[in-house]
């Protein structure tokens, strides 16, 4: 007679755990090898572009003692030269003389379902400002990156309802990753010396190893997943935006900037008003990075804006740490000055979520970080599916 094994009881924790993070998996796993994929593949935009646009970003060593060109006159030039039918929508000035200017063509649509349709121009346009000579083009709406860009918060969709398509399974996602730590949680020491490497020595079943790959390393990205994921759902819904803004800084929302009005608004435009808050821009933040001025007088939603923004960057490649001007865009007065270190604790977050989500907040070190953890979270769905097979072929024999 064969002996009868008794089955260790499970606790029901940990039988819901079981259920929902198989459910979830299903459901959703397709989704989330996509978005994982995507997004890991993005990480790394800002190396790879630099490395291959480096004949565009920095200019030959005999014009950089020169003074630059006015930025109306090489819009001009620009607008002459492309003969594109919109307008120049703004221009990155860097602080290192001997990086070029960048300006961009950016036009959106709201009509339309995907991307494609609703991008009607992306083009980053690299110029010798002492020269004028436009040194190159790129058409940023077809750039592998920018499409893994719109991939990952959106699947291609339109960005009005694609990043909700994507919130959902991301949303679950977290569940999953939650219910995925309560499965692995170890009951006693013994049980827990397996369950932080693999011990491959004796083992030749696939299956088992596919499980061990599952468990041990969904365990050492989840964290960084959960991160990942709470970065991105922020960018998504508005109400996980204003819980953490409450959480920060106590209010629900963001208070909204007073419309500064100006005695100049009513002076003739001056040509020379980029110029001018260029040049101020430079001298307040000399140790930063770069500056952006916007130069159609649009939003991003394309509304008009009453006066010129100019937002000023700390460090190359990030985007948390934002110094925000203000000018009269008839006069190029400067009317407020909003360095990052006066900014309220959920605005400076608000800065840095990107940062965060990508990895690069903690430099190269994070972005190395993120990116394995990004290759772990593509593999989770596989290995979780053949797990789940696995277990289904051998339930069927037994019947």
């Amino acid at each position: 007679m064969k002996k009868k094994h008794h089955k260790k009881k499970i606790s029901s924790t940990k039988k819901w755990s079981a259920k929902l993070h198989l459910w979830l998996g299903l459901s959703v796993g397709l989704i989330v090898f996509i978005v994982s994929l995507s997004g890991t593949l993005y990480i790394f935009k800002d190396e790879v572009q630099n490395s291959f646009r480096k004949e565009a970003i920095y200019i030959k060593q005999k014009n950089i003692d020169s003074k630059p060109l006015s930025i109306n006159i090489l819009r001009e030039k620009i607008s002459l030269e492309l003969n594109e039918p919109y307008p120049v929508s703004s221009v990155e000035i860097p602080l290192d003389k001997s990086k070029s200017y960048r300006f961009l063509y950016y036009e959106k649509s709201k009509k339309g379902w995907n991307y494609f349709q609703q991008v009607l121009i992306n083009k980053q346009v690299y110029v010798n400002q002492y020269t004028g000579e436009i040194i190159a083009v790129y058409n940023e709406k077809y750039d592998v990156f920018n499409i893994l860009k719109y991939i990952h918060w959106g699947l291609l969709l339109n960005s009005e309802w694609g990043p909700y398509v994507i919130g959902i399974p991301t949303v679950l996602f977290i569940v999953m990753l939650i219910t995925g730590i309560i499965l692995w949680w170890p009951k006693n020491k013994n049980a827990r010396k397996g369950r932080f490497w693999f011990n491959w020595k004796n083992v030749k079943n696939w299956k088992r190893k596919n499980y061990d790959l599952h468990n041990v390393l969904g365990f050492y990205a989840s964290f960084i997943a959960l991160i990942m994921s709470i970065t991105g759902i922020y960018f998504a819904y508005p109400y996980v935006k204003n819980t953490f803004n409450l959480a920060i800084s106590g209010y629900w929302e963001l208070p909204k900037e007073k419309e500064i009005k100006s005695r100049d608004s009513m002076v003739a435009k001056k040509d020379a008003v980029f110029d001018i808050a260029a040049l101020q821009a430079e001298k307040l933040y000399a140790g930063s990075s770069s500056f952006r001025i916007t130069l159609n007088g649009k939003n991003k939603k394309g509304k008009e804006l009453k006066n010129l923004p100019v937002t000023v960057y700390g460090q190359e490649g990030r985007f948390s740490e934002r110094n925000l001007l203000t000018f009269d865009k008839y006069s190029g007065k400067l009317l407020t000055n909003k360095p990052h270190h006066k900014l309220r604790a959920a605005e400076k977050y608000a800065n840095a979520n990107y940062d965060i989500h990508t990895g690069s907040y903690f430099g190269l070190f994070g972005k190395i970080l993120w990116f394995i953890a990004g290759l772990i979270c593509t593999s989770l769905p596989v290995t979780g599916f053949l797990v789940w097979w696995g277990k289904r072929k051998k339930q069927g024999k037994k019947i």
